[in-house]
């Protein structure tokens, strides 16, 4: 039997995203085996937004974390996480919301990020009033052109700014690298490093000038291997807890196990060369192109022809020999928005369904 496979299919609705627990724990031992400390690792929850894997990786003794949405920064501060990054640009209602998880969870330090001089004083006028002091991060543009500051003079004098407002605590820099996306990791290795270099001249100018030590929050999982490597900086990979068929192409140097397994099923037969089933794009991440998006496990020559809401058209071949109920299991090729489709996660041990995780973190 396939380690994917369940004994029986017949109680459970598709399509259905399944998670195996014990791949989960060995992707978290390897994380940790891939590291010098694990104080260095602040892994982003946006993959699973679940209480279980959360505490998964509190009891494996990792306490810092990074997330993108209030959600995700509740949930942590539910599970009693020591050390929360909430790393997305606050503006509008979202600071007070922040603000009001901050004294829900007294027990949880949350920080955030600011990259201009006017959400820093909003924040920090937010703070005064509610007489707290927020953590914040710098969040850089190394290259990702989607949030953050160039280092350079600018970023200085963000950061002496931070310093010198009296609702906010300037912790150090925060850096994401979702564009390094090289397969050869050599190539991926000189990419990061080069953009490191401008960073580390933030830093030493910064001490010079006799602030403490800036604290580096930096990297996803394609840099990971990299920056798990640099002795200071904090590092956040994602994906690793689940994987998926993407990372697994494209990052050959990490073995991480795939976790998270698709079930669907044959609902149609169209025509002699094409099957039709319940994986429409309200079901898996749908943003690659459309022969990008999946991979079945137990039927790898099915092809995608179009999709839709609920429907996935694939071609097989004219002497295939599928039937209407047949049962496929698949990897999204990206999991973590395929997550985010789901109310619940059925979780299967020794070829069962044994119990279902909630996905509490889906809303925003």
């Amino acid at each position: 039997m396939n380690w994917y496979e369940l004994k029986t299919t017949d109680i459970i609705d598709s399509p259905a995203l399944l998670i195996y627990p014990d791949r989960i724990q060995y992707n978290i031992d390897k994380l940790k085996s891939m590291i010098d400390n694990p104080d260095r690792l602040r892994p982003h929850v946006k993959t699973h937004k679940t209480k279980e894997i959360t505490r998964l990786l509190l009891n494996a003794g990792i306490h810092k974390f990074k997330c993108a949405t209030i959600a995700e920064a509740d949930m942590l501060g539910a599970c009693r996480a020591p050390d929360v990054l909430l790393a997305y640009p606050l503006q509008g209602p979202k600071m007070q919301r922040f603000v009001a998880l901050i004294q829900k969870y007294p027990q949880t330090t949350y920080a955030t990020l600011v990259d201009n001089s006017q959400a820093a004083a909003a924040l920090s006028a937010i703070a005064l009033q509610e007489q707290i002091r927020i953590p914040v991060y710098i969040d850089l543009n190394i290259g990702m052109g989607r949030t953050g500051i160039a280092p350079g003079e600018a970023t200085l004098n963000l950061y002496r700014l931070c310093q010198t407002m009296k609702g906010l605590e300037i912790r150090g820099f925060h850096a994401y690298d979702g564009h390094v996306r090289e397969i050869d990791i050599q190539k991926r290795k000189a990419i990061c490093d080069r953009n490191f270099e401008p960073i580390a001249t933030l830093v030493d100018k910064l001490q010079k000038e006799g602030f403490y030590k800036p604290q580096i929050v930096i990297g996803g999982s394609p840099s990971f291997p990299i920056y798990a490597q640099y002795p200071e900086v904090e590092c956040s990979p994602g994906t690793f807890v689940l994987w998926d068929k993407g990372y697994g192409e494209t990052l050959p140097e990490q073995a991480f196990l795939p976790a998270a397994v698709l079930l669907t099923r044959v609902i149609s037969l169209p025509t002699a060369t094409h099957i039709c089933v319940d994986l429409g794009y309200k079901a898996i991440a749908a943003e690659n192109p459309l022969d990008h998006r999946v991979h079945f496990l137990n039927a790898p020559q099915l092809t995608p022809v179009s999709q839709s809401e609920e429907h996935l058209v694939l071609h097989a071949s004219e002497d295939h020999t599928f039937q209407v109920g047949d049962v496929l299991y698949a990897l999204p090729i990206h999991i973590c928005p395929t997550v985010a489709l789901y109310d619940k996660l059925q979780v299967v041990q020794d070829h069962s369904i044994t119990d279902t995780w909630d996905v509490v973190a889906r809303v925003r």
